[in-house]
């Protein structure tokens, strides 16, 4: 049975992503009835909430956020499956409009320089033909009025997903490798780190301490999802 809505909604791409019924009026990628039903996170301060307890005495952080929390079945999981594998770029950019304007709105953001994605390794970007961080970071680039930096840091070793696995398989799989390049064009900035989904934040702690190695950087997060 779903092989066969998602073969409807490969057709006819009007209709929800979510629960394959159609949009109907100004609604785009999903429905109403799944927004309202979505599973927000609770940022608080933006200085102490759920990613930012995941990392806390890892890496510094200004201020964290994460948009929604990722179940192991729920509508975020099919978000995240169309943006990562079926090439629907457009939940990207969906998504990074709306999480721009809440993060707009609390002004905790509103020093940063740079927004910086988690880079594929070019064998998964080749054979993937994009980096869903991508529309999104280009997204939030628009609406907060910040330079998106897609080649400052490069993945040197590729690793499967994390998404899924058990958390013992995830701190099993913290060896990712990145590298910094054009150090000296993040020197004394402040970044934002974006990931699509954080479990453990072995990724993101990674990301971050290549980054440190440029001078007096400051550097805050924000991911769509966040596994619970």
């Amino acid at each position: 049975m779903k092989s066969v809505l998602h073969l409807f909604n490969l057709f006819y791409p009007n209709n929800c992503v979510c629960c394959y019924q159609n949009l109907v009026d100004q609604e785009k990628i999903i429905c109403i009835n799944c927004r309202i039903d979505l599973p927000f996170v609770d940022n608080g301060d933006f200085e102490s909430n759920p990613l930012t307890q995941i990392l806390e005495g890892r890496v510094p952080i200004e201020n964290g956020a994460s948009f929604l929390y990722y179940h192991p079945f729920g509508k975020v999981k099919q978000l995240m499956h169309q943006l990562k594998y079926k090439n629907n770029q457009e939940v990207g950019t969906f998504l990074g409009n709306w999480f721009a304007h809440s993060l707009l709105e609390s002004k905790n953001f509103n020093t940063i320089d740079y927004i910086i994605p988690v880079p594929l390794h070019q064998k998964k970007l080749r054979k993937r033909g994009y980096n869903q961080l991508t529309k999104f970071g280009e997204s939030l680039s628009r609406v907060l009025q910040i330079p998106f930096l897609k080649d400052v840091l490069i993945r040197t070793y590729d690793t499967k997903t994390q998404t899924g696995k058990k958390r013992l398989e995830r701190f099993a799989n913290i060896d990712t490798k990145f590298s910094l390049s054009k150090a000296e064009t993040i020197n004394n900035k402040h970044l934002l780190l974006i990931d699509d989904v954080i479990t453990t934040g072995a990724t993101l702690e990674a990301c971050s301490k290549e980054l440190l190695k440029a001078d007096n950087v400051k550097i805050s997060m924000a991911t769509i999802a966040l596994t619970e």
